[in-house]
């Protein structure tokens, strides 16, 4: 396919999604299906034509002066592939599968600049009633962060170092162009490329079938670095999902000591079996959902982690189609969750162990906010300081503007060029 269908496809696509109402990821496949004359490079480029024009869907409609499916895959093809937009509409006029060419308005549109009066949320591309938490959690760097939040993610990959060592991998992908992250010291990313670059598929590479390596952002691998589990101790992973961040925990702790992988949905949590096999995971403990799975652990756990259920709004970059689709009343009963699982959580807890609470969210009522609830309703918990958690961790101060008011960590795209991820470790000083 060349440019124009590719353009016509995204416009379908983005159509199907607004009309069904269902999530990015199925339209493409089901257009996929329906196209099969389609390569893996069309597939990609639509793919990118799609996200591109969710992650920066604001912005994209103030400036087309629509919100249309037409003038979002438009505005991306001149504001982001940087395409010229009479050549463009010039090209449309020789391929049958093209859109209708350009209007003299749209091309005009297309490449006009938003001006720096426009409303703070169209410029950081988010939810107008997002904005005043967004401007809690970050002050006058509130648009910035959401700016930077509408761009492409890189892929990260965290070394498995039960079985490999990060120059290993790095060795196998070469072929990809890896690099060593920045901040976690067993990652490697692959930076995102430009316009209809597609993204490497490094599940079928013979280390990831050997477990030298999981797909993880450095976000991800960052929490649970500083979730500081060391071998021989007893830790309850209370919403270990897939098992992430379980596998991440148990190459931390060398295969020693015990974790406890629980998940109240017995769907997350059925990859984590395979996952755990292929990456000699040992010392972890699977409990399937059911009403006495956890009682014999009451007050015996060094550590409970609570990777709680949340909004994702730390994902928009992955999945920028759930960032209109948020709404008060979802996040209202997100943060009752995050609270009910915080109050169950810490009586697994030992009298001076540690109560690890993450999100994958970049929103106070669920970070910041949550954890003071908590630390009212519960005197004898505390927040060990961030900066020591940091230190310990990495060897090094964390950046500037991570740690925040309420003794957190915030990782975002711009501070850390990780997904969004909030981290709070709280003593049980009683």
């Amino acid at each position: 396919m060349r440019l124009p269908g590719r353009l016509s496809a995204a416009i379908e696509v983005l159509t199907d999604v607004e009309t069904r109402k269902r999530p990015v990821s199925e339209a493409l496949k089901a257009w996929g299906l329906n196209n099969r004359f389609a390569g893996a490079g069309d597939r990609a480029a639509i793919g990118n034509l799609v996200y591109d024009a969710l992650r920066r869907r604001a912005s994209h409609a103030a400036l087309m002066g629509s919100d249309s499916p037409r003038a979002l895959v438009l505005a991306v093809a001149v504001r982001d592939w940087h395409m010229d937009p009479a050549a463009l509409s010039d090209s449309f006029t020789t391929d049958s599968h093209a859109p209708a060419p350009l209007t003299d308005e749209e091309k005009a549109r297309a490449v006009g600049e938003l001006p720096d009066t426009a409303s703070g949320h169209v410029l950081a591309d988010v939810p107008e009633w997002l904005a005043p938490s967004l401007q809690r959690a970050f002050d006058d760097n509130w648009v910035a962060e959401g700016q930077h939040m509408a761009g492409r993610p890189s892929l990260d990959l965290r070394t498995n170092t039960l079985k490999s060592q990060r120059d290993r991998v790095l060795k196998s992908l070469a072929r990809f162009n890896p690099v060593e992250t920045a901040i976690s010291p067993v990652g490697v990313t692959m930076p995102a490329g430009p316009g209809d670059a597609r993204t490497p598929n490094v599940t079928t590479d013979e280390g990831y079938l050997k477990g030298w390596f999981e797909v993880q952002d450095q976000g991800s691998q960052i929490v649970a670095t500083l979730a500081g589990a060391r071998p021989g101790e007893q830790v309850l992973d209370l919403c270990a999902g897939a098992g992430g961040k379980t596998l991440a925990l148990a190459a931390a702790m060398g295969n020693k000591g015990q974790i406890f992988a629980y998940d109240s949905d017995r769907n997350r949590l059925a990859p984590i079996y395979d996952r755990l096999k292929r990456n000699g995971a040992r010392n972890v403990q699977v409990r399937a959902p059911q009403p006495d799975a956890l009682d014999d652990l009451v007050g015996k756990m060094d550590r409970v982690i609570i990777d709680a259920p949340c909004t994702g709004t730390g994902t928009w970059r992955r999945r920028p189609d759930t960032k209109w689709k948020l709404t008060p009343e979802l996040l209202a009963q997100r943060t009752a969750e995050q609270s009910a699982i915080l109050a169950e959580g810490q009586r697994y807890l030992k009298p001076g162990g540690t109560l690890v609470y993450i999100t994958c969210s970049i929103l106070p009522e669920e970070n910041d906010e949550q954890v003071a609830s908590f630390l009212a309703a519960n005197p004898g918990f505390a927040s060990i300081p961030p900066a020591q958690l940091w230190r310990a961790a990495f060897g090094v101060e964390p950046p500037l503007g991570v740690t925040t008011a309420g003794s957190g960590v915030a990782l975002t795209p711009r501070l850390t060029g990780t997904d969004g991820f909030y981290f709070n470790a709280l003593r049980h000083t009683e």
